[in-house]
């Protein structure tokens, strides 16, 4: 199956592009949902906007594969009298890229396009010659003469903020744009989904297909869900960092590279015999992957799905990724395949009586 055919391409950019920013997700899970209702049974919506598509749901033994669907930003934290915006962080937005990135200023009116503003060179003298962008210095400026007309424009404190920016292919190889981290997840799940749907496939499980929200603020969805759904079995996936490119410390970071294959991770969180089982699988499979190991937690939902219910048997599969928190992640094509199939090649090995206890 060709997960990059004219439609789920259409998909794709359609999911990548649309804003969903953390506690704000509502417009890219209608988009997702939308794409994923032809290939589940029914579907379900928690109160936080974690939405999850499930097939068989009249099984007792139930398996969740799952990505996150939120993206890091920003919100309107104070507006000067001169009707310059200073902000706060919310996730793990990147103050040091901010200066000259195009903003979308979501209001009740509608999106309110600004910039991140920041003094010319020429200006930068003396003491100022080396400024460096902090939480403190950055701003956002909506081309208001003051505070007045910003908040006739309908921005006020709590206003969420996006970059504005569109994903684009590099070469032939690579997508690039904001909130790969992590909507590519969600394309992944969707097309595992469509591929169990595809090949008409009887799983001996319910299969929970899970699309969470607030990630990036401390795996917040996924902790509600995992109460929720309550699974035997999770399999997540997330993205991780392309050590070889300039700037990155590998001995730090593992030595993982764009191309190479989806990421394993070793971890306490990770279940030992999960684990092993999906190596096999990939091993089996001819399907290339890459190895880490994760000191205390992987900081993903990993964590948030194994230290649930009382311990749910959980691994990670993640998608090797270049300068994560920016708007030009990058990820290669070949590793989105190849985590879409070690996925799907997976759940074909989870059978109900296996039995998970160390000894």
């Amino acid at each position: 199956m060709n997960v990059f055919d004219k439609n789920s391409e259409t998909f794709l950019y359609d999911y990548l592009n649309n804003n969903s920013p953390t506690g704000f997700e509502a417009p890219g899970q209608k988009i997702w949902l939308n794409y994923i209702k032809p290939f589940v049974d029914n579907w379900h919506l928690d109160h936080y906007g974690t939405v999850y598509g499930v097939v068989n749901p009249e099984a007792k033994f139930k398996v969740v594969i799952e990505a996150h669907a939120d993206e890091i930003s920003w919100f309107v934290n104070y507006i000067s009298d001169q009707g310059f915006i200073y902000v706060i962080r919310n996730g793990g937005s990147d103050h040091a890229i901010a200066p000259s990135m195009r903003v979308d200023i979501h209001t009740n009116n509608g999106k309110i396009k600004g910039v991140f503003g920041w003094p010319a060179i020429h200006t930068r003298k003396g003491k100022d010659e080396n400024l460096s962008p902090t939480m403190e210095n950055i701003f956002i400026d909506v081309g208001a003469k003051d505070k007045k007309e910003v908040l006739e424009m309908g921005i006020h404190v709590g206003c969420v903020i996006t970059f504005d920016d569109q994903l684009m292919a590099i070469n032939k190889n690579y997508y690039a744009g904001r909130a790969l981290d992590n909507r590519i997840g969600g394309f992944c799940i969707a097309q595992v989904l469509r591929m169990v749907k595809t090949k008409k496939n009887k799983l001996p499980f319910g299969l929970y297909v899970v699309n969470s929200v607030q990630e990036e603020i401390g795996l917040r969805g996924a902790e509600m869900i995992a109460n929720t759904i309550k699974p035997n079995v999770a399999i997540i996936t997330d993205v991780t960092h392309d050590s070889g490119t300039p700037l990155v410390n590998s001995k730090l970071e593992g030595d993982i590279k764009c191309g190479e294959g989806p990421v394993l991770t070793y971890a306490p969180a990770v279940h030992n015999h999960l684990l092993k089982m999906i190596i096999e699988v990939a091993e089996k499979n001819k399907i290339p992957f890459q190895r880490s190991a994760a000191s205390r937690s992987t900081g993903t939902d990993t964590d948030a799905f194994a230290y649930s219910n009382g311990g749910i048997p959980s691994a990670l599969i993640s998608l090797p990724l270049r300068y994560m928190h920016t708007t030009v992640e990058m990820a290669h094509k070949d590793d989105i395949r190849n985590v879409i199939e070690l996925m799907y090649q997976s759940l074909l090995n989870i059978m109900p009586d296996t039995n998970f206890k160390y000894f």
